[in-house]
Formats: C-alpha cells, structure tokens, sequence
C-alpha cells in the first residue's frame, strides 16, 4: 500500500469462554496461557506496525493460536463424541476507504467459512484462500485461481482445493493430543475434568494503519459433538461479523478534514437502498422496484444535490465495526449474535457505541444469556462473549495525527481469555492479557 497511514493499529485477539473457574486453573498453567497470549499479541502488533494488511495480520494471529495446543483450534482442537477432529475456520473483511480498487479486498463486505475439516494444518489458511480465491478477476472476468464466490464450503471437497492450493497437511497423530484425549474420555464418562481447558473459538479483530478491519476465528468446535456438527464460526453473522457503512453526523468538518462535505440526497439515497438490499431474498436484488424507482427520482437532477442554508451543517462519515465471538456456538447461531450486534450500531440510535451492542449481546442479561431461558447455567447453552473493534472518518482527537479505532470486549461467562493493546493516559501502547474481569491472583 502505497498512501500515507489515516489510522493508528489497533487489535484485539480472544482465546476461549466459558465456564473458567480459579481453582481450576493453576498458576503455572495460566502463566502458559498468559506468555503465549502476550507473544501472539506482541507478534501481530508489529506486523500490523510494519504495514502489514487487517487481514494477513488477523490470519497470522490465529494461525499461531492454531499451532499451539493450548487453544481449542488446529492441533488443540477437541475431540468429537466418535473420537475425531472436525475443524472450522473463517475470516470476513470491510474497510473505512472508499477506492474500491484497494489491496486486501477490505472495500467491500465479504467473508468466508470452511467446516468439516481434518488434517490442515491451519484452517484459517484456508479461509484466508477462499475468501481471496474469487474465480473472477475484479471486472467480474474468469480467473484461473482455482477458487469461488461460495461463502461456505465442507469437508473433503475444500480439502481437496488446500492440496491443491499448496496448504499444509498433517497426519492425525499431529492433532491427538494428550490433553484433549483424556478430556474427551472424561466426558465420554461424565466426569469432571480437574482442570481448565481453553474452549470455545479463538479469534482476531485487526484494523489497519489504512482503515482495514479484518476478523479471523478458527476452532475444533465443542468437546465431544455429534460428528457432522456445525457450530457458528464458519456461520457468517454468528460467530463473526465486519460490516462498513455511511453514517450521518452533524456539526461544522475540523479544518483539513478531508471527508468533510455537506449531506447530500444521494447520500440518503444510497444508504436506504443498501438498507433495502440487505433485506431482500438474492434473486431480487438486482432487480428494479417501485421502491427503488422512488429512490432514483430523488437521486436524478430534479432533485436538489444537496441541502442548503443551516442543513449544509450536516455531513456524512462512514463506520465500520468488525467482531469475532467466542463461547457455546448453538446459541450464537440462535441468536445470530454477530450480525446483530452490528445491525443495532447501524439502524438504531447514532449515539449507540459498539461496546453498548456487545454488552447487549453477550453480556451479562444479554441476548445469548436470555437464549437459554432457564437451562442457564445447567447446561452451557448461552455462555460466551464477543471481541471488536469499531473505528469510523470522522476527525483525528485532538492532538493525534491518526485516526483511533475503538477495542472492546464483554462476556456473561466465568472467564474469556483476551489479549489487546490499549493506550494509557500519556499516550503509550500497553498490552493487557486477561481471563477474569479483574486480575488473576
């Protein structure tokens, strides 16, 4: 990428929810969890510094939670009730820019999910591939890059394309760990396991030094499911979510703001038409309507361009917001916690943060709690949290030369393991690892 940076790096990665609980998680296991979060995190944070994409730093960040046997994903994967490893993986991109023409597929909304997969080394490799894999070039013109526009793909048929593709492979005995075997005979028998297991999805949220957020989540699913099987993270809009769009707001641009303007009918126009898009079935939305007739006269020259006198006040910047969730993934289906999440900062009140819709979602009293009813806390179901990352055009804080995106997390759970980096009140970046709400002690 060659332009200047508009925004300062930002990240947050997660490794498991769940029903976490002190005792059950010694000092020198968590001192294991603690160093391989913060190694991750430090990892990642220099390749977005260095200009690396949202997306090849988000892949990089669980490809390391992949290889680790520790998380719940890749070789730490948890067993099926049969006794195997079906992985699931997925990455989804969206971008603050507006060229649509830009490096990393970050201009538009598009993610893609792989299910049912054995032997791949890392799974997110293989989202990563066909997400950018199309099959057609950016005009819409044939390619031969062996791949497709399907969002979703299973078992053996996507493993074929990762040979193909050139991805890594390894045998079973790669994957068996001895942790997770004994885990899984402990449940075959009901029995409780002494200590504490990450579980749930692993995940990444990234934004870019040029507006690019990406979200990667990968996971071996839940400890000792049906085989076949197929949980939220390889579902786009449960377990993973990133989404852009124009936004009013109002007061005069901050001198040198260069998406500073006035909020023009056209603005109006597009955003209803896209709010309309989103709803319709597949086959309609090419499609002309009566509805979107309306829209074109108010868009057409007969229509002033722009308002005018004390209305010229208001303009328009977009926001983004990309998320990644993690815990009992049924009921992040249930809920389609991530698109939700999202569709309350976009249709509802502008004062609305991310943090206000995660909370909603998948804290405590949330939307994923209420999904239980009274199996709360009897069965798991409900349990997780979620991880993001918002950022919107609008003017630099003042005294920053950069534009800042916004991390955030909340969970209903004992515990989500969470590693970001934030700013202190000088300035300075400080990386912070946690499981609890407070401090482990």
């Amino acid at each position: 990428m060659s332009d200047l940076p508009t925004f300062k790096s930002a990240l947050i990665l997660h490794g498991g929810a769940g029903n976490i609980q002190r005792s059950k998680i010694p000092p020198d296991l968590y001192a294991s969890y603690h160093a391989s979060l913060q190694s991750f995190l430090r990892s990642t944070y220099a390749l977005l510094n260095e200009g690396a994409s949202a997306l090849d730093a988000a892949v990089h960040c669980v490809s390391l939670l992949e290889d680790d046997e520790l998380f719940n994903s890749g070789r730490g994967s948890v067993f099926t009730k049969a006794g195997t490893i079906e992985m699931e993986a997925s990455v989804m991109v969206t971008s603050l820019r507006n060229d649509p023409n830009q490096e990393g597929e970050g201009a538009i909304k598009r993610g893609a999910g792989v299910m049912g997969i054995r032997n791949v080394r890392n799974p997110i490799h293989l989202a990563r591939e066909s997400l950018l894999r199309s099959g057609v070039t950016a005009d819409g013109e044939p390619s031969d890059d062996g791949g497709c526009l399907h969002s979703q793909l299973v078992g053996p048929h996507v493993e074929k394309m990762a040979s193909e593709w050139g991805l890594k492979f390894e045998p079973d005995e790669y994957f068996r760990t001895q942790r997770r075997g004994d885990e899984h005979r402990r449940g075959l028998k009901g029995e409780e396991d002494p200590i504490f297991m990450s579980q749930g999805t692993v995940g990444c949220v990234c934004l870019d030094q040029w507006g690019n957020l990406a979200v990667a989540t990968s996971t071996g699913g839940m400890t000792n499911k049906l085989p076949g099987r197929i949980g939220d993270t390889p579902t786009l809009g449960t377990g993973f979510w990133a989404e852009s769009w124009e936004a009013a707001c109002s007061g005069t641009a901050a001198s040198g703001d260069s998406d500073a303007g006035a909020f023009s009918v056209n603005d109006l126009v597009q955003e209803a038409r896209s709010c309309m898009v989103d709803c319709l079935p597949g086959c309609m939305r090419d499609s002309p309507s009566p509805s979107q007739s309306v829209l074109d006269h108010y868009a057409s020259e007969k229509a002033p361009l722009v308002y005018q006198g004390a209305a010229s006040q208001h303009r328009t910047k977009k926001r983004a917001i990309a998320v990644s969730g993690t815990g009992n993934g049924d009921s992040f289906l249930r809920v389609a916690a991530s698109r939700t999440a999202a569709a309350m900062l976009r249709f509802g009140p502008s004062e609305k943060t991310l943090a206000d819709a995660v909370t909603a979602v998948a804290g405590p009293g949330g939307d994923l709690q209420r999904s239980a009813g009274p199996r709360w806390r009897k069965t798991g179901e409900g349990e997780g949290g979620m991880i993001g990352i918002e950022a919107d055009t609008g003017p630099a804080a003042a005294g920053k030369k950069l534009r800042r995106g916004k991390v955030v997390f909340d969970f209903n759970s004992g515990g989500m393991w969470r590693a970001w980096v934030e700013e202190d009140e000088n300035g300075n970046d400080v990386e912070r690892v946690m499981v609890f709400r407070g401090e482990y002690k």
